[in-house]
């Protein structure tokens, strides 16, 4: 009976391929094909076919016939879905009031297991995007909402809806991606941002910073907004807890690129003095996770950028405790003499503490750059100042002989091994820590000196030769550059390099961290405002094929 099926079907597509102007007098034909659904496999795959060469002779079939197609695009046999989803941009060609409706199933078989079928999911969204952009975006966010509202939310299909959207909008570009369509692009990614996940953030702001928000001041400025009002949350800040430290960090993360001279980053400034470094020593740092580090270092970065503040001194003495939590103590000049006579050389390595350079050139970083706000900030308390100078001449010390001996292992080496650029990374951070202290140091302390944090990316070959230069001039007066740093107004003594120098042979060779912060963020928990909420565990629902159909919504 299904071989004359099959015949049946061959012969109705050839009365209507014959019919031309009079294909309208053949509904029965063409219903015969919706049939065909239900029928074999070869039948079904034949259907899928003439469903999509016949749609447009017959409008009055056609809720009947995106029916039929989407009975086909959740079969049991994956050839099948395969085929229907292939044709079912044709149902909307020349049809756009349907694009909506057909993106937002499409977007749903997102969720299949088979790599071979997510590829063909993606390609006939693609098709669809080209031919009606406003309209697939709408049904494809529509998908991204229904799984945040629905009870049974499906959050396999709205992070794979986010990450299409957010990888094939950029490849399609501007040619294809229209004003109307961007701005609905920005108008729903402000939605989901209302209730967002760490990953789905990254997505997001992917596309809002692609969007004409990224390319102009006025629109930087916005997306800081949009960042700021995710990120800080004064009355709510748990420093005890991870998930409010990862909110921050990754935050900010994506807020740096938008600050520049015309787009400030005060707001962030503002945030990290009052409520983080206040609570620095409750900020609970995870085990192989140095959440600490990561925020000075994008504390740092944001002070680059910043405008004028209020209260400064207060927010210069906020940083100047956490400068001060990782300068190590100088010792006691007569205490130390008298102990290494007492014990020998065991006491050498033990008197050495041990130093991260990094979290200090970070906070110093922030320090200097707040100070340029108010030079006077600094001296204004005279103790203070004092304890710190001590503090920083021990350090430079310190800091003089890794320098020394990082030049010594990374002279003549190979730059582009990956040991030598971890010791060329970590010379780069004590020299600018050396830098940074010999400002504080000048009667009465400057801050004028530039410096590039160690972990920054390269600038660009223009912003480069500058600083090609001033390396330049530096070798070429190195008695000017390696000037001991002594505490008494700028008047040298002895040299910190040669007293410390018989303890060069018990400096250990400092390795910069490393690693993206990114990457060791995962679906963790989900950005609500200014609350913190868990993901939950939300189940997956299968289309028909694997035991459960998808939604069908026919109000568009």
């Amino acid at each position: 009976m299904s071989g004359d099926n099959i015949e049946k079907l061959y012969q109705n597509y050839g009365i209507l391929a014959d019919a031309k102007d009079d294909i309208s007098q053949h509904e029965k034909e063409y219903l015969e094909i919706l049939a065909a659904v239900k029928g074999s496999d070869k039948e079904k795959r034949l259907a899928s076919q003439f469903i999509a060469k016949f749609f447009n002779s017959f409008p009055n079939l056609a809720e009947q016939a995106i029916e039929a197609q989407f009975d086909l695009c959740e079969d049991d046999d994956v050839a099948i879905r395969k085929q229907a989803i292939k044709d079912l941009p044709n149902l909307c060609k020349d049809h756009k009031e349907h694009t909506q409706r057909i993106a937002d199933i499409l977007a749903q078989l997102l969720q299949s297991d088979d790599t071979t079928e997510i590829n063909v999911v993606t390609n006939s969204l693609i098709t669809i995007l080209k031919g009606d952009p406003k309209g697939a975006l709408a049904g494809i966010f529509s998908q991204i909402h229904q799984n945040v509202d629905s009870e049974v939310a499906n959050e396999i299909v709205r992070e794979r809806c986010i990450k299409f959207l957010a990888t094939k909008v950029k490849q399609l570009g501007r040619e294809v991606i229209n004003k109307e369509a961007e701005d609905l692009i920005i108008a729903e990614c402000r939605k989901i941002l209302e209730d967002v996940v760490a990953e789905e953030f990254e997505h997001i702001m992917e596309l809002l910073t692609w969007s004409r928000l990224g390319k102009t001041p006025l629109g930087k400025k916005e997306l800081v907004q949009i960042v700021a009002a995710l990120a800080f949350s004064p009355d709510d800040w748990h420093p005890e807890d991870p998930e409010y430290v990862d909110r921050i960090i990754q935050c900010t993360q994506h807020a740096l690129p938008l600050f520049s001279t015309q787009v400030d980053s005060t707001q962030f400034v503002n945030f990290f003095c009052d409520h983080v470094l206040q609570k620095w020593n409750e900020i609970t740092t995870p085990e192989g996770n140095d959440s600490k580090l990561e925020l000075l270092k994008i504390f740092a970065e944001v002070t680059e950028h910043c405008g004028d503040l209020e209260d400064v001194q207060k927010k210069i003495d906020t940083v100047y405790d956490v400068v001060m939590t990782y300068l190590p103590e100088a010792p006691i000049e007569g205490e130390d003499k008298g102990e290494k006579e007492a014990n020998g050389d065991k006491t050498e390595e033990k008197s050495t503490p041990s130093l991260q350079f990094s979290h200090v050139e970070c906070a110093l970083f922030a320090l200097h750059s707040l100070c340029r706000k108010a030079p006077e900030a600094l001296g204004a308390d005279g103790a203070r100042l004092k304890a710190l100078r001590l503090r920083l001449q021990y350090t430079a010390r310190l800091t003089q002989g890794y320098i020394k001996k990082l030049k010594e292992v990374t002279q003549g080496k190979k730059e582009d091994s990956e040991e030598n650029k971890l010791k060329i990374a970590a010379l780069k951070t004590t020299s600018n820590i050396n830098t940074l202290i010999r400002d504080i140091f000048r009667t009465p302390p400057s801050f004028k000196s530039k410096v590039q944090l160690s972990f920054q990316t390269q600038k660009t070959e223009k912003e480069q030769k500058p600083t090609e230069k001033t390396e330049e001039k530096d070798k070429q007066s190195p008695q000017k550059r390696h000037r001991p740093i002594t505490f008494d107004n700028g008047d040298e003594k002895s040299s910190p390099d040669k007293r410390s120098r018989s303890g060069d042979r018990n400096i250990k060779m400092y390795t910069p961290p490393s690693g993206k912060y990114s990457s060791r963020l995962n679906n963790s928990g989900r950005f609500s405002g200014p609350s913190f909420r868990g993901r939950g565990g939300y189940g997956r629902r299968e289309f028909r094929g694997n035991g459960a159909p998808f939604r069908r919504r026919s109000n568009y």
